[in-house]
């Protein structure tokens, strides 16, 4: 019999599209994608209200798949409650592989406003033990999350490039920033439109960095193809069609948590 790894991962909406590409790229598996839209924005929640959900989540996913990782999609979760263990892997901001490439030593975070306004945050850049010399710019970048869950990013490239000039623009030229995380999910799909308006700046998409360690902790089979299954937690078709203009047909599965 082939064995095939099977990793659940989870975020508020189109975020965890992000991860799932860059695993699909780094190795084979099956993939539960469950996008939690009935409760998007996870940036704008208070922390108990977050962990609340997270942890329900997480419960729900690990009794009805079974899988052997399940992966928190988002940045904000995965700072904020600090969940992560054996089998649950959250993503962080690249941090450490930004300074390697900064000339400028200023680096910027962006992120969603819960996120950015955190004191786990601060003691996670603490955690890092960065030299004194970098300075770390966070910057609430809510508005953009909601360019890319709206489907805006598909459907209005130009406003979403004024939405992005707007927001960082000023922020960017005063504080001489070279490098930027995308330290939401949901940011790698502007990726292209930002590095059309900033091309001195490098963005780090830390999903690549995460696939790799997640390759490495499941056990490789011989099976040649990905396999992907879908969920939302919203009836909404909003979602559904998104996922179309973004070349997935898949149909998307009802689920309550």
């Amino acid at each position: 019999m082939k064995f095939m790894a099977k990793i659940a991962v989870f975020d508020s909406g189109l975020g965890s599209l992000s991860i799932i590409r860059s695993l699909q790229k780094t190795c084979k598996m099956e993939i539960i994608y469950f996008a939690d839209q009935k409760n998007f924005p996870y940036g704008t929640k208070t922390e108990i209200k977050l962990e609340e959900i997270i942890k329900k989540t997480i419960k729900n996913l690990d009794a009805k798949f079974s899988p052997d990782l399940i992966i928190i999609g988002s940045n904000t979760p995965t700072i904020i409650l600090g969940l992560e263990n054996r089998k649950i892997i959250g993503v962080n901001p690249p941090l450490n592989e930004a300074i390697k490439i900064s000339k400028t030593k200023n680096i910027a975070v962006l992120a969603t406003k819960s996120l950015v306004n955190s004191n786990k945050f601060l003691n996670y850049i603490e955690s890092c033990k960065l030299p004194n010399q970098f300075i770390i710019h966070k910057i609430n970048s809510s508005n953009l999350v909601e360019l890319v869950e709206s489907g805006k990013f598909l459907t209005d490239e130009n406003y979403c490039r004024k939405i992005i000039r707007r927001s960082l623009k000023r922020i960017f030229s005063q504080n001489k920033i070279d490098v930027a995380t995308l330290s939401s999910t949901h940011l790698p799909f502007l990726k292209k439109i930002l590095k059309s308006e900033f091309p001195n700046v490098q963005f780090i998409d830390p999903a690549d960095n995460l696939a790799i360690k997640i390759c490495k902790k499941i056990k490789q089979s011989n099976i040649q193809k990905n396999s992907l299954k879908i969920y939302s937690s919203d009836q909404t078709g909003l979602f559904q069609k998104n996922l179309i203009k973004m070349g997935i047909k898949k149909k998307i599965k009802f689920l309550s948590i």
